[in-house]
């Protein structure tokens, strides 16, 4: 048995609104079902491709921060990573937004180009573009 790919991620977000909007600005993610949990939370499940992001909101949660991340005395998701194939279109995405990227801009790997930026409830990510729009490792 092998894995096809990573079907969506689950994740809790400050306010539900503010991140389908942002991930929708930025990523092109659409809002394809809401919903209330079993103890009433709202969630939303946000789809771009074959990408998908599953988010429930709880506001009485504090943003996540390198130091409140790096402090937990628990693991934890350091950042996910979404996969693009066209570097300028980020580029232009990232200055008509007024992202911040993490790091000093882009960073150069041996096969690929990543960018980190947050989104609005601190969650870290990386945008990664590979040399080719092909996934290889040397060996």
């Amino acid at each position: 048995m092998t894995v096809k790919h990573l079907d969506h991620l689950n994740m809790t977000v400050h306010d539900l609104e503010e991140t389908a909007a942002w991930y929708g600005r930025v990523f092109g993610f659409v809002v394809v079902e809401r919903g209330r949990s079993r103890d009433g939370t709202p969630f939303a499940i946000l789809r771009s491709g074959e990408a998908m992001l599953c988010v429930y909101e709880h506001p009485e949660r504090g943003r996540l921060t390198d130091e409140a991340r790096d402090d937990l005395p628990v693991h934890g998701l350091s950042h996910f990573a979404l996969r693009i194939t066209d570097g300028a279109a980020w580029e232009r995405t990232v200055a008509a937004q007024g992202l911040e990227v993490r790091y000093g801009g882009a960073v150069r790997w041996p096969r690929s180009t990543s960018w980190y930026v947050c989104d609005p409830s601190g969650y870290e990510l990386e945008v990664v573009l590979w040399n080719d729009d092909t996934v290889r490792f040397a060996g």
